[in-house]
């Protein structure tokens, strides 16, 4: 994991916020019909919702964060989830400070 790739994937304030709304998703969305917000993680579709842009708007903003590893998804149904990997953002922080 390089420094300027956790720069970049962080300069979005919209990854900013799933971020943090992944951190704890039951205070940041509804009961899901498929998938537990926090096992499974959160619809897509909620996200796309919450940030108010379109489907195809959040899966860009969700790939950046899915291929640092800073978020894991999962696919059931039709539908894909996501929720934080905080193995991978400890390490994206260590690395950044280790920049600085």
């Amino acid at each position: 994991m390089r420094a300027e790739d956790v720069a970049a994937a962080l300069s979005s304030s919209r990854r900013l916020r799933i971020l943090g709304w992944l951190k704890d998703p039951q205070a940041h969305f509804p009961p899901q019909v498929d998938g537990d917000l926090v096992k499974d993680g959160v619809c897509g579709l909620f996200l796309a919702r919450k940030l108010r842009i379109t489907q195809a708007s959040a899966s860009e903003h969700l790939r950046i964060l899915v291929d640092l590893g800073l978020v894991r998804s999962k696919r059931i149904k039709q539908w894909t989830f996501y929720r934080r990997d905080e193995r991978r953002i400890a390490q994206a922080k260590r690395v950044l400070q280790g920049s600085l």
